[in-house]
């Protein structure tokens, strides 16, 4: 924990609960289009004001002190007390147009707000929340447009007694800042329909869930596709069925190749039964001639994928043990075959290739550079990164960071989730349902999956170079529906996972959703 300490100035009294810090004192402008002392290096330790910054609250708890993520000195706000308080500055003479803030932040967690914002810059104020991060920097964007030739920059805590952050190395740069997927996937949709399952708008009016969630801002579904399922979805009859549906709602469509009847992840990649005994060579043909044949079925019905997943979490390959890591010139052929149907289809739909373990760096580097190194060919890198299994925040960022960097491909998150209760609604134990399964600073509530959602896709918007492509929440509508549980071939298996659905238990959506909105 990196727990800031103040021994050079006295703590100030905190203020009163209704001050907001809105009222800023007279401003001076800094050179047009110039942040000063971004890496709050001008001054030292223990400054009161940092060089080129203005104060505004509580202003014994914005300081500067040793422990820079790249210099020597850092921004710190912390206080014994509560405190509320504004480290800003304001840039005058900017040439409108877009222009976007990077910084380097730690955060304790447990503040009422901690945020940096952009502001007074012509149109809405922007901001973007600290990622609760104790140990490791995590970098975060904030863009905004620039239509009356000036801007603050703004840092802000509405903290209670303890709390901390760390801000250093920021930037001011023209250019845009956004990501293009704002997704979920909806597997289970169909099913829970059929089973009875509703779903609500925020005010509780029943609707179609795809709208619901559509209204909301998402713009991209995702769709598993299982060869011949015991329950008959998430077949190829069931995916052409509901990419009509999405389609028709304006967003675009990522179809999910498992390669099998049921789930395929790091720990279980078994063969469709259909395609048991079959030589290597065969299953080649199998991965074409499957993939292409429900491509093409979408592509003949006006609902062409826009992306596709040659298989899903493959980190120890697919279609054991032919496809097994262990084998990486048959699990290339493999691949390749699922990459040549999709492009075969239609050359414009893009090929993903999907990990689990998001916050695993060195794994990842290994997975591929031995897919590069044996010719496997992809357009995108997809993680699934779940905090409470896949290692910090700073773990995540490093990993989606140099993943892009190293191949030079755009990333995004193909699942992630987060609970917004710990209780289940059904008699099946929910997969996380302890407190001491949450991420810190991350709790069980709506606010807290929020917070998550929001974080996450901040830290996609980061990724250098503009390559973060975004995120797909996993399962956006799962909720606890009788019959439609975890085994495909069992109708009583429970749900262990309505908590991290998107529609509470009154069947409501959820807050959370507002992270389609993010940018």
């Amino acid at each position: 924990m990196f727990h800031p300490r103040r021994t050079l100035k006295a703590l100030l009294l905190p203020l009163t609960a209704g001050l907001a810090l809105t009222a800023l004192p007279a401003q001076s402008a800094q050179a047009a289009g110039t942040l000063t002392n971004g890496g709050f290096e001008a001054d030292g330790a223990g400054a009161a004001v940092p060089g080129g910054w203005s104060e505004y609250g509580s202003t014994a708890a914005s300081y500067t002190e040793a422990g820079g993520r790249s210099g020597g000195y850092r921004l710190s706000h912390w206080s014994s007390s509560a405190y509320r308080v504004e480290t800003y500055q304001y840039l005058s003479g900017l040439a409108n147009g877009s222009y976007k803030l990077t910084a380097w932040v730690r955060s304790g967690g447990g503040q009422n707000a901690a945020y940096i914002a952009l502001k007074n810059c012509g149109g809405a104020e922007q901001r973007t929340d600290l990622p609760v991060s104790s140990t490791g920097w995590i970098r975060i964007v904030v863009p905004v447009n620039v239509t009356g030739n000036q801007c603050t920059i703004s840092i802000n805590s509405d903290a209670n007694a303890g709390n901390w952050i760390n801000v250093d190395d920021l930037t001011f740069t023209s250019g845009s800042s956004s990501t293009a997927i704002k997704g979920a996937d909806i597997s289970s949709l169909a099913k829970s329909e059929a089973k009875g399952g509703v779903y609500r708008n925020a005010t509780g009016a029943t609707g179609d869930a795809l709208a619901i969630l559509r209204s909301n801002g998402m713009n991209y579904a995702r769709l598993k596709v299982w060869v011949n399922p015991a329950d008959g979805y998430n077949n190829k009859a069931r995916v052409l069925a509901m990419a009509k549906r999405i389609k028709a709602q304006g967003m675009k469509l990522l179809v999910d190749f498992h390669y099998s009847d049921t789930w395929a992840d790091p720990g279980h990649q078994t063969k469709p039964a259909a395609w048991t005994g079959h030589s290597y060579g065969q299953l080649k043909t199998d991965v074409y001639n499957h993939t292409h044949d429900v491509l093409s079925a979408l592509k003949a019905q006006g609902t062409t994928a826009d992306m596709v997943q040659v298989g899903n979490e493959i980190n120890g390959g697919m279609l054991w043990n032919e496809g097994s890591t262990s084998n990486w010139p048959q699990l290339a052929g493999l691949l390749n075959s699922g990459h040549d149907a999709v492009k075969a289809v239609d050359p414009a739909t893009t090929v993903a290739l999907h990990l689990a373990e998001g916050g695993d760096l060195n794994g990842t580097r290994w997975w591929f550079d031995n897919a590069l190194a044996h010719g496997v060919r992809f357009d995108v890198i997809g993680l699934s990164y779940y905090g409470y299994w896949h290692g910090t925040l700073y773990d995540f960022q490093t990993t989606l960071d140099d993943t892009a960097t190293r191949y030079g491909k755009p990333v995004f998150v193909a699942e992630t989730a987060y609970p917004f209760r710990l209780d289940s609604k059904d008699a099946h134990e929910n997969i996380i349902d302890l407190s001491g399964e949450l991420v810190p600073g991350y709790p069980a509530t709506t606010s807290g999956q929020t917070r998550w959602m929001n974080d996450i896709a901040s830290i996609v918007e980061a990724v250098p170079n503009g390559l973060g492509l975004g995120i797909f929440y996993w399962e956006a509508t799962w909720t606890a529906v009788g019959g439609n549980g975890w085994d495909p071939a069992d109708p009583a298996s429970g749900n262990g996972w309505e908590n991290q659905a998107l529609f509470g238990y009154d069947d409501r959506a959820l807050p959370a959703m507002a992270w389609f909105r993010h940018r």
